[in-house]
This record gives C-alpha cells, sequence and structure tokens, in this order.
C-alpha cells in the first residue's frame, strides 16, 4: 500500500484577491483552490504566480476584443452583453474558467517530478504520458473558453 502525502491549505482569508487591469475581474485564489480542490501542496506563493501568468497570457490574447469592448464603451467585463447564469453574466464565467484551465495546466507541469519518480516497470512513462494527457485537456478547455468569451467558433478548418 503506498500513502498519498497532502497538505492542508491555508488558512481561510489568508489568500488575497489576484487583481486584475480593471476591464478583466480579479480572481480569488481562495475560491480557486476550492473549486480545483487543490491542497496545500500548491502553496499560496505559487498559486498567486500561476494565476498572475494566467491572466498575463489570457489578457494579451484577448488584447484585440478588449479594445473593441472599450470602444463601445464598455469599461468592465461585466457591462460586455451576455446572459446570466446564477445572477452572473456567462462571460464573467468564461474568462475565469480560461484562468482556472491555464492555471491548472502550469501546475500540471510544474508539479510533474513529484509524480514521476521511477517505481515499478515504465511508471515514469506512463505518469508522464497521462499528465500529458491531462495537460492537453486543460489548454483544449482554455482555448474553448476564450473561443466562446469572444462568440467565435471553437474549431477553424480548412480543406486542402
Amino acid at each position: 500500500m503506498s500513502f498519498i502525502a497532502t497538505a492542508n491549505p491555508p488558512a481561510h482569508n489568508a489568500e488575497p484577491e489576484v487583481q486584475n487591469d480593471g476591464f478583466f475581474p480579479a480572481i480569488n485564489c481562495e475560491n480557486l483552490r476550492k473549486d480545483l480542490r487543490l491542497d496545500g501542496t500548491v502553496t499560496p506563493e505559487r498559486l498567486r504566480l500561476a494565476v498572475t501568468d494566467a491572466m498575463i497570457s489570457t489578457n494579451a490574447e484577448l488584447a484585440t476584443w478588449r479594445a473593441v469592448q472599450l470602444d463601445a464603451g464598455r469599461t468592465t467585463l461585466a457591462d460586455v452583453p451576455a446572459y446570466n447564469l446564477g445572477q452572473e453574466s456567462h462571460k464573467l464565467h468564461l474568462y475565469r474558467k480560461a484562468i482556472y484551465c491555464h492555471v491548472q495546466a502550469q501546475l500540471a507541469e510544474s508539479y510533474r517530478d513529484m509524480s514521476t519518480l521511477p517505481e515499478g516497470a515504465n511508471k515514469a512513462d506512463r505518469v508522464y504520458t497521462a499528465t500529458e494527457v491531462r495537460t492537453d485537456g486543460h489548454l483544449q478547455q482554455l482555448r474553448w473558453a476564450i473561443a466562446d468569451l469572444q462568440g467565435l467558433p471553437r474549431v477553424i478548418a480548412e480543406l486542402l
């Protein structure tokens, strides 16, 4: 039998929001940790760095779309016309999903070495493959969330 060590998450209210650029919303790390079921092995500092990286990347991808929204007089993502789900704009949900998926992919890559220690025949290869599949899934969800937020198709295909 093997033992899987986990660490308790930080104390309640110990992780402040990561502030964004004013147009896109801040990300609450405590909610992210709860929603993604992250334990304390992901330190608050590491999570904050991953969220900041996700914001930088996602905001850069949405820069042109954001400029169009600002030109239309919409000063925040919440001002962009959208239907509501549970009292919240679905655009806010999609942005948060993009950030969460980016964070999950980044953490899966960063913490790969913790679970690839050799034990048994080809364990490292099996774990590496599983990690790649999981990371690819998060990146696909990230792509879809960004496309959906902008109202673009998820797939662009062309016959040659």
